[in-house]
């Protein structure tokens, strides 16, 4: 028979991180025939191999190694997937302690619901800017049942995630951003669902949000997002470059855009740049007020007015639908409704977006054209699309209504 569950762990020269991690995956309270662990080694130099051949005998152990040519942890991830048996996939990172009910819980999430679900695990003590007092000692004399019992009602024990999503009651679909508490560390799905999404993108190099991508990804075929107590695990404090950590999640986050720009992703990676993604769901929730309030708003006669006398392309950031014929050719639409945007006429390019980041170069148009349709963000993200309006055009003329609008 094969195994009910395969837990893959992606890792590179933590060794000795590993070590702790495999041997919590030996006290499972899951019957040890009903789940495999498969090692994806991003290349280590260190004595990984005799760590994961120590084990051989301990659990249902596969090994792979990948040549060493930069973080590659999707690569990694992929391919232990790959090496996987099971169809259902936890992901597990190396040196993150399962708690002993860790593949039954996952197992679980996939067999008693009746559609596809991307399990999310609670994990404590991951706070990599804000450590828990006293839990690096105690993990490395206690297990980490004991160490969960010794610190379960501690605060500053509780999963990073734990205030945002304990307001909706831990149900992170009734979030307009799900996908957000998508983290590698601790999450599990049906292997025939990630294989539909194409696994995780193998074009993220460097920390982070290949997790979240994946996450967004999967939200958008469908996938009810759940997020399991019963799935816990410890995350040990351990040296990080927290700095270079914040760093690369924002370059990942604007390959993640670049690739996919749409409004939400546009929100996340503008709110990270102010290092407080968190703030995008606020964001969210006031850019669906204002598009519903705005879907009637007739913009054409501004963009007549500012474009009457241009001699080259344009870009409008708020277009709405009905577009003056005499906008020059080349020119670019810009409307965070889509619904309006698909309807638009005329024959120009069009995209998707508020206008926070524009998909355009650097003065590639004669002018941008901000239109009151976007009055409604301007409080929180006026200076952001003022900057960017100034980066793709050569002249950027203001709206004459009120840009401060309080609809709210």
């Amino acid at each position: 028979m094969p195994p009910r569950i395969s837990v893959v762990i992606p890792t590179y020269n933590r060794a000795e991180l590993l070590r702790r991690t495999l041997d919590s995956l030996t006290d499972q309270t899951l019957p040890p025939d009903d789940y495999e662990v498969v090692v994806a080694d991003d290349g280590s130099h260190d004595h990984t191999t005799t760590v994961v051949q120590a084990f051989q005998n301990r659990l249902h152990l596969h090994y792979h190694h990948q040549p060493d040519q930069g973080r590659r942890v999707a690569h990694a991830r992929n391919a232990g997937a790959r090496l996987a048996t099971a169809p259902i996939l936890a992901f597990l990172d190396s040196g993150t302690l399962a708690g002993p009910d860790f593949t039954r819980a996952h197992t679980r999430a996939h067999t008693d619901t009746g559609h596809p679900v991307l399990n999310l695990g609670y994990t404590h003590g991951y706070r990599p800017w804000d450590p828990t007092p006293g839990l690096a000692e105690a993990i490395a004399t206690h297990t980490p049942t004991k160490v969960h019992r010794r610190f379960k009602d501690d605060p500053g024990f509780r999963d990073i995630r734990h205030q945002p999503l304990s307001e909706v009651d831990f149900q992170p679909d009734r979030l307009a951003f799900p996908w957000l508490y998508a983290w590698g560390l601790n999450l599990s799905l049906r292997k025939t669902d990630f294989d539909t999404a194409g696994g995780f993108d193998e074009r993220f190099l460097g920390w982070g949000t290949e997790d979240i991508e994946l996450g967004y990804r999967l939200h958008r075929h469908g996938l009810a997002t759940h997020f399991d107590h019963a799935a816990w695990a410890v995350e040990p404090p351990h040296d990080r470059d927290t700095g270079e950590m914040l760093a690369s999640a924002k370059r990942t986050m604007r390959q993640f855009l670049d690739q996919t720009h749409e409004p939400d992703v546009e929100l996340l990676w503008a709110a990270l740049e102010r290092d407080d993604p968190l703030i995008a769901e606020a964001e969210h929730r006031t850019l669906t007020r204002w598009t519903e309030h705005a879907r009637t708003l007739d913009v054409r006669a501004e963009i007549e007015h500012h474009t009457a006398d241009a001699t080259g392309p344009v870009c409008v950031l708020g277009c709405g639908d009905e577009i003056p014929d005499t906008l020059p050719e080349g020119s670019v639409l810009i409307d965070f409704d889509a619904e309006l945007l698909e309807k638009a006429n005329g024959g120009h390019a069009r995209h998707h977006a508020i206008g926070l980041q524009i998909p355009l170069p650097d003065k590639s148009v004669e002018r941008v054209v901000v239109t009151s349709r976007l009055n409604g963000m301007w409080h929180s993200w006026g200076d952001v699309i003022t900057a960017e309006a100034r980066r793709v055009g050569r002249e950027v003329p203001r709206t004459p209504p009120n840009l401060l609008l309080n609809i709210m």
